[in-house]
């Protein structure tokens, strides 16, 4: 489990991430620990990067300079790749954190949790399988914005995801499926399972797996949404949860 003096190295591929994700994306990085290294990688030559000079400088991060030499040959994420194996070596680090939708950085991530450390990744909804799965749990930038104070514009109410209905829940049968297996393999002989061992055996299985993609902000509202589960308090904090019995008690 994480813990909030873990060291976490951030590193941000400014030709997939908008400057305008990075302060939500730090406020989730805190949830996991302390990012003691910042770092976002672009070519501040070219014309569309020019909004990360400001990102970068109210959120402390370091820019790395990485001219494009060659057309059509991503030097940013060699870059990028480079610098987390050098900071990997080091053996200061509990967490990576790889801020990209780019499927480039799969073999990166899958390198670093062979030696043991764990790999947060954020991108959006576009990011293919490979990367996200290759974590150990991965985040999408648009659900983020659930928790962002500020009065949300049109374009981030249409990025939100709509809170799920409970019969639609039911219906997505490859939620239903992980959440009743996670619920069975993680109880006791009670029939009782630890919520929060529920969500971390469903980001084993599914590391993209996040309550806010169903428009819940907690997993206990998104499993009291299905209506499938009971809860109960557990002893010493936190909730219970077992799979309701069929009306004909079977």
């Amino acid at each position: 489990m994480a813990q909030p003096n873990d060291l976490l190295a951030v590193l941000v591929d400014a030709d997939n991430v908008p400057p305008s994700k990075i302060g939500a994306v730090l406020t989730e990085v805190a949830r996991f620990g302390t990012a003691s290294v910042k770092r976002v990688y672009g070519d501040w030559t070219a014309p569309n990067q020019s909004g990360w000079r400001a990102a970068a400088s109210e959120h402390v991060i370091q820019p790395m300079q990485q001219f494009a030499n060659t057309k059509g040959k991503n030097a940013t994420d060699s870059a990028l790749i480079i610098d987390a194996m050098d900071l990997l070596y080091t053996g200061r680090f509990h967490g990576f954190c790889i801020v990209s939708s780019d499927s480039d950085f799969t073999r990166l991530a899958s390198r670093i949790r062979e030696t043991g450390v764990t790999v947060y990744g954020f991108g959006e909804r576009k990011t293919p399988a490979s990367f996200r799965n290759a974590c150990d749990q991965f985040t999408y930038l648009e659900v983020l914005e659930l928790e962002t104070p500020d009065e949300p514009t049109a374009a981030t109410k249409s990025a939100v995801p709509a809170r799920v209905v409970p019969a639609n829940l039911r219906s997505d049968t490859k939620l239903v499926a992980g959440l009743r297996t996670a619920v069975s393999a993680g109880s006791g002989e009670d029939g009782w399972a630890d919520l929060a061992n529920v969500g971390s055996l469903m980001r084993k299985q599914r590391p993209d797996f996040d309550s806010r993609n169903w428009g819940y902000a907690k997993l206990s509202d998104l499993v009291r949404a299905t209506e499938l589960f009971e809860e109960k308090p557990r002893p010493g904090g936190g909730l219970l949860v077992s799979a309701k019995k069929k009306k004909n008690g079977s």
